[in-house]
């Protein structure tokens, strides 16, 4: 019986600790690619920056230049959307949340009534108030405009 070899109680968490690495740099570099949605080029504006919470996701409106509009929520981001749909998926996001952010980005090469109209049909949905967002001037001097 002295020849026997006792069992080790213990879980060896070094594979775990593996995965969960792999895991985390797969989260960090997704992430940013996931909230960037539809590219625009932002207009300059020297406004400080609004920090939203991430349990409270701002309603985002985007407008591009050939005048389509896309909403960050619904069935899929990267699609654009009518106005019929722009005030019944806002309507709903609004009605879960009347608290949350509403704002709209618009390209800077597009037409201010575009941005206008995607407005109105976010005040149609019930937002009260509608933010335009824009990039910081410091940013865009530092990345090289």
């Amino acid at each position: 019986m002295s020849g026997r070899r006792r069992l080790a109680h213990e879980i060896n968490v070094v594979p775990y600790i593996d995965v969960m690495l792999v895991l985390l740099i797969i989260f960090m570099v997704t992430a940013p690619l996931l909230t960037s949605g539809v590219e625009v080029d932002l207009p300059d504006a020297p406004a400080k920056p609004v920090d939203y919470d991430s349990e409270n996701e701002p309603l985002v409106l985007t407008v591009k230049s050939d005048g389509s509009m896309y909403l960050n929520i619904g069935p899929d981001p990267k699609a654009a959307v009518s106005q019929a749909e722009i005030v019944e998926y806002a309507r709903i996001a609004l009605e879960e949340r009347p608290d949350r952010p509403v704002a709209v980005r618009g390209d800077t090469a597009g037409a201010y009534g575009d941005v206008v109209r995607g407005m109105v049909f976010l005040q149609q949905a019930g937002a009260a108030k509608v933010g335009l967002l824009t990039d910081n001037e410091d940013d865009s001097q530092r990345a090289g405009r």
